[in-house]
């Protein structure tokens, strides 16, 4: 694996199977405030994106003013669900073990959240301390614009060019290829859904995996596809 550089990772529904969690509070707390949404659509439309950045999507669809306290209240369940119920993706420690790559997290998650999900899954030894949250960088430079990839790549001593990102969203994938790099989609959440390998494909993933014992294999394909040496 040596035509990469650096392996950048997204970390909800990729490292950790939060994103179903996620989609569970908000559609609960959506439905109660006047917009009937199910777990399913939440995860189809929304999955990679910031709470906020979902609250003012759906205020300008449907001009349901939604309070400032919706953000604090999902905030607070998230965190008890998250604390108590996220468990890491199948495989995930394993495949971890398996790559001799420099890797980092890069994630729209907060630093103090990916901390706590990281340490309850027990996958922070492998990070540590590369661990980056765009959220650190600005609330307006968020996944899908590439600023977090840029910044991690920076502090890894990468070029773009040699990055390899694996990502489970729409967001983040269209967010890895702004920032020059090559992207693995990722389908093994509990999340994903009928289109999901799809939509990953049609946003600039190259090849999509459902399992993540399959990582290693593709990393080292791509490595050697398209003139990667």
């Amino acid at each position: 694996m040596n035509g990469f550089d650096l392996i950048l990772f997204d970390c909800d529904g990729v490292l950790v199977d939060s994103e179903i969690i996620a989609a569970d509070v908000e559609s609960r707390l959506l439905t109660e405030a006047g917009y009937p949404i199910s777990i399913e659509e939440m995860g189809e439309r929304f999955a990679g994106m910031t709470w906020q950045n979902i609250l003012l999507q759906i205020e300008r669809e449907a001009s349901i003013p939604l309070s400032a306290s919706l953000l604090d209240k999902s905030e607070k369940l998230l965190d008890m669900r998250l604390a108590s119920e996220v468990q890491a993706i199948a495989g995930v420690e394993a495949v971890l073990k398996r790559i001799d790559l420099k890797r980092c997290i890069c994630s729209n998650s907060s630093s103090a959240r990916l901390a706590m999900m990281l340490s309850k899954v027990g996958l922070s030894q492998f990070f540590a301390p590369n661990i980056f949250s765009a959220k650190d960088l600005g609330a307006d430079r968020v996944k899908p614009k590439p600023d977090i990839f840029l910044h991690g790549a920076t502090q890894m001593g990468a070029s773009p060019s040699r990055c390899v990102v694996v990502e489970d969203s729409v967001h983040g994938v269209h967010a890895a290829r702004a920032a020059g790099m090559r992207v693995i989609g990722f389908t093994g959440a509990s999340h994903t859904y009928p289109s999901h390998a799809d939509r990953l494909t049609d946003a600039g993933a190259e090849t999509v995996i459902s399992r993540m014992v399959d990582l290693p294999g593709v990393v080292a394909a791509l490595a050697e596809w398209e003139g990667v040496a």
